[in-house]
C-alpha cells in the first residue's frame, strides 16, 4: 500500500529576470511542517552577458535557506552582510520583524560564462519569534553532517535526525535531508523522521511499491513511519518535514506571518520604504500587484 498522499509536479514561475521551478506552496499543500516556499533554480547555462540580478527585496517571518549545487550568488543584507556562497555550503537569513537583501552573480564571474542550479527554501518561524531581530549565519560544506550507510550518502543539511544535528541556527524542530545513491538500493529511514514529511527528486528516479517517479516531483508522505522507498542508481532526492505550526501562515510575495494585518503592514512599510537599507546597494524591487 503506498505511503504517498499528493503528487506535485514542479511548476514554472518567473522571479523577474530569472525563471524557477515552483514547488511549494501548491494548493492542495500550503506547507510541509515548517517549510513553507521551495524554489528549484536552473540549471540555467549562463551566457557571458546573462547574469542573476535579484534587487534589494524584503523579507518578513521567516528564515531563508539556499544552498548550491552550481555556480556562485553573492548575497548582500540590511543586516550587514556580504557573502558569497557556494556549491554545498549554506546561506541561513532569519527576516524575523525585517530584513532587506539581494542576490546577484559575484563580479568576477559576471563576464564570463557560468552555471547555476540550486535550491531556494522558506521556513515560517514559530509565531512568539515572527518579530525577533534579522540574522544571517553562513555555514561551509565541510561543517555540515555527512556519512555513508550501504553506499548511500546522506547529508543532514538543516535540522536533526539520525542522532546527528546540522549547526543551522533552525527555530523549530524539523530535517532537510540530501541522500544519494551510487547504485540501486533501498531505503527505510521512518523511525528517523517526524510531523509532516515530504521527498523531492532531484534526479533520477524512486519507487514506491509498484509506482516509479522521477525527477522534479514532490512526493507528500501520508506517514513519517512508512517512510520506505527504493532508489534507482546515481539518484538524489531531498526528504524535508517537521512539526506543522498549530496556526496558519498567510504569505503574500516575499512576507509569512500568521496574521494577515502584519503583512499589510509590511507592504506599506515596502511601498514607503521604511524597511532597512543595504550598505552599497540602489534601486529596490516594486511590491507586486496582488493576484486575484
Amino acid at each position: 500500500m503506498s505511503n504517498i498522499q499528493l503528487i506535485i509536479e514542479e511548476r514554472a514561475a518567473d522571479i523577474g529576470n530569472f525563471l524557477v521551478g515552483r514547488l511549494l506552496p501548491f494548493r492542495q499543500k500550503r506547507a510541509v511542517g515548517p517549510f513553507v516556499f521551495i524554489d528549484h533554480m536552473g540549471p540555467a547555462k549562463l551566457s557571458d552577458h546573462q547574469n542573476l540580478d535579484v534587487g534589494p527585496h524584503p523579507h518578513i517571518g521567516l528564515s531563508t535557506l539556499t544552498y548550491l549545487f552550481e555556480g556562485s550568488i553573492m548575497h548582500r543584507d540590511s543586516v550587514g552582510s556580504v557573502m558569497e556562497i557556494q556549491p554545498g555550503a549554506v546561506n541561513w537569513m532569519t527576516s524575523g520583524k525585517g530584513v532587506v537583501h539581494s542576490e546577484r552573480t559575484p563580479e568576477y564571474l559576471r563576464h564570463s560564462e557560468k552555471h547555476l542550479h540550486g535550491l531556494q527554501i522558506w521556513v515560517a518561524l514559530p509565531k512568539e519569534l515572527e518579530e525577533m531581530d534579522p540574522s544571517f549565519t553562513h555555514i561551509e560544506g565541510d561543517e555540515i553532517p555527512s556519512w555513508t550507510d550501504n553506499n548511500v550518502h546522506f547529508k543532514l543539511i538543516a535540522g536533526e535526525a539520525f542522532g546527528k544535528k546540522s549547526p543551522v541556527p533552525v527555530y523549530s524542530p524539523l530535517y532537510f535531508l540530501e541522500i544519494k545513491s551510487h547504485e540501486a538500493t533501498s531505503i527505510s529511514i521512518g523511525e528517523e523522521l517526524f510531523g509532516e514529511s515530504a521527498l523531492y527528486i532531484l534526479e533520477g528516479s524512486i519507487k514506491d511499491g509498484e509506482e516509479e517517479f522521477g525527477s522534479k516531483q514532490i512526493l507528500i508522505a501520508k506517514n513519517t513511519e512508512l517512510c520506505t522507498f527504493d532508489m534507482a542508481a546515481n539518484t538524489t532526492v531531498y526528504i524535508f518535514g517537521g512539526e506543522a505550526f498549530p496556526e496558519e501562515r498567510f504569505i503574500f510575495w516575499n512576507f509569512v506571518s500568521s496574521r494577515k494585518e502584519r503583512i499589510e503592514e509590511a507592504k506599506q512599510a515596502w511601498i514607503d520604504q521604511t524597511f532597512p537599507k543595504i550598505e552599497g546597494e540602489t534601486g529596490f524591487v516594486p511590491l507586486p500587484e496582488p493576484k486575484f
